[in-house]
């Protein structure tokens, strides 16, 4: 990210700086936790422990790739045939570890931060699911490991380019990072609903973002075929799904930076205006034109 802004970055720890998150996070074990005397302490306490359970709970049903000759399917702990909604379920949950949070702290910042977030979560949310359903009807089954193996001819993110996008900019607002970064948005808020924690509070509802993150680079799996290599060639059917499929979302996770780096944050407003007035019609838009383009054509799988 220093690079991409031209200017110095922390490179003092470790060979060009690669072992300062391990410095950062060694710095947050070692702190004193402090919890401040009017906070409700024992949801104090609990938030951030949610916030970080509910983002590692979710890993339960992403499919990664196991391949053999007689055997080609996903390796995934739950093989659930209602993954996808057990996603939602889970990923509703995680707004209310920072409403808690926020709520717990007995701080006006951190209530407002708190607000925000939720607020900007539930809103994006309703996108991402018309967005999902889009894809759903293209498979016929909200089992991840069937969504992949659907995209062996060609990859969703091809046909459905529009949505696609729509989706990576409404999983950065669901993750709240930037430029949707509102709910912490240093300026205004001091640091959002996270304004009161210190050491391994912190240290866990920071994990438990960027642990979103990396679970909303599952637009791999919606629309970038998973594991599956980039064109159908030997050379390619070589290398193991695990690594495409690594590959796949450390590209999202550089975007997901590249994006930071570049784009000043939303006014809370136009975040608002983007989600409910751009994204929702459109999405549903795409849902009834979609569905129309398969029963016409007489796709339906």
């Amino acid at each position: 990210m220093a690079s991409m802004q031209r200017r110095k970055g922390p490179n003092v720890v470790g060979l060009f700086g690669l072992l300062q998150p391990l410095a950062d996070g060694f710095k947050l074990m070692i702190k004193e936790p402090i919890l401040p005397s009017s906070a409700n302490l024992f949801i104090f306490i609990m938030a951030p422990v949610i916030t970080f359970m509910l983002s590692l709970i979710a890993w339960a049903v992403i499919p990664n790739q196991l391949s053999t000759p007689t055997f080609d399917y996903g390796m995934v702990l739950s093989d659930l045939n209602v993954g996808i909604l057990y996603l939602f379920a889970i990923s509703s949950l995680g707004v209310y570890g920072i409403i808690t949070a926020g709520w717990s702290s007995n701080s006006k910042y951190a209530f407002l931060g708190a607000l925000r977030s939720a607020a900007q979560m539930v809103s994006y949310e309703v996108s991402i699911g018309l967005i999902i359903i889009t894809v759903l009807i293209c498979v016929g089954s909200c089992n991840f490991s069937e969504i992949v193996i659907a995209q062996k001819q060609i990859w969703f993110g091809i046909p459905l380019f529009p949505v696609f996008i729509m989706f990576f900019i409404s999983c950065l607002a669901e993750t709240n990072r930037a430029p949707f970064d509102l709910p912490e948005a240093e300026a205004e808020l001091v640091a959002g609903y996270n304004v009161e924690y210190s050491s391994m509070g912190f240290a866990l509802s920071f994990s438990g973002e960027y642990a979103n993150m990396i679970l909303m680079s599952l637009c791999t799996l919606l629309f970038l075929g998973g594991w599956l290599p980039i064109l159908d060639i030997p050379i390619f059917q070589a290398i193991p799904g695990s690594i495409w499929f690594s590959i796949k979302v450390l590209f999202f996770l550089f975007v997901y930076i590249w994006v930071r780096a570049a784009f000043p944050r939303y006014r809370y407003d136009q975040l608002m205006r983007l989600g409910w007035k751009v994204f929702l019609p459109l999405s549903l838009a795409r849902v009834v034109s979609v569905s129309g383009v398969l029963v016409a054509f007489d796709w339906l799988p």
